[in-house]
């Protein structure tokens, strides 16, 4: 280990992952499961921050295209606190508990503006920047909820980094996560996968590896005349 951060180190690299607590419970068990990850991280020389949503009302998205204009969301809150930080971010994970077999009413209003307005304002904070998505439940609805945030990286041209199970933790409270050792492993093998992607997209990129070519964007629709 202290080889691998003495040749990271001797190169200059310095990476950070952003770590996105959806969860209205600051300390429970999604973020229970983030920091199994972040401590990873940091074993891998990869700077972490967990970013709390908290648990003020979160609008939705109103496609009111301001963000196309300024850079930002029209409602000012921890959305562009987010977007902030986001663009000197090297990869990103998102947490969430399981709501109705669905990821939180917050994590979802708070990615939907996130992923439109960074893709309105032309930042591409995301663009190539490894992702995954991690659940937590008492019992069920976690592949559904899974499922449902892949999606914000699949159409952002983002990597999903995968681990040796579905990124998911069960448990009602933190203590039960805890004992939860698949899930805890799980966490530890997504970060270690998502280091191994990082330093792999970084030496190829000192070594010359241009990024693919970029297309215009084509806008279609089935309506037809």
């Amino acid at each position: 280990m202290q080889e691998i951060r003495k040749y990271f180190d001797n190169w200059g690299i310095r990476m950070k992952i952003l770590l996105v607590n959806g969860s209205p419970h600051e300390k429970g068990c999604t973020y229970t499961a983030l920091t199994e990850v972040a401590k990873t991280l940091n074993e891998e020389s990869i700077e972490t921050e967990i970013f709390w949503i908290g648990k003020k009302p979160l609008a939705g998205c109103i496609a009111c295209r301001a963000c196309a204009e300024t850079g930002r969301c029209a409602f000012d809150d921890c959305v562009n606190d987010f977007l902030d930080i986001a663009k000197d971010a090297d990869g990103f994970i998102f947490g969430s508990p399981v709501h109705y077999a669905a990821a939180s009413g917050a994590i979802a209003s708070f990615m939907d503006r996130v992923f439109y307005a960074d893709l309105n304002s032309g930042k591409h904070s995301f663009y190539l920047k490894p992702a995954a998505a991690v659940v937590s439940a008492r019992r069920a609805g976690t592949t559904a909820a899974f499922d449902q945030l892949n999606k914000f990286f699949t159409i952002s041209e983002m990597p999903i980094i995968a681990s040796s199970y579905w990124n998911m933790v069960h448990g009602a409270k933190p203590e039960d996560v805890k004992r939860d050792l698949e899930g805890l492993q799980t966490m530890r093998v997504l970060a270690r996968n998502m280091a191994w992607f990082l330093k792999c997209k970084e030496a190829g990129m000192k070594a010359g590896v241009k990024l693919p070519l970029r297309e215009k964007i084509i806008r279609t629709n089935f309506i037809r005349e």
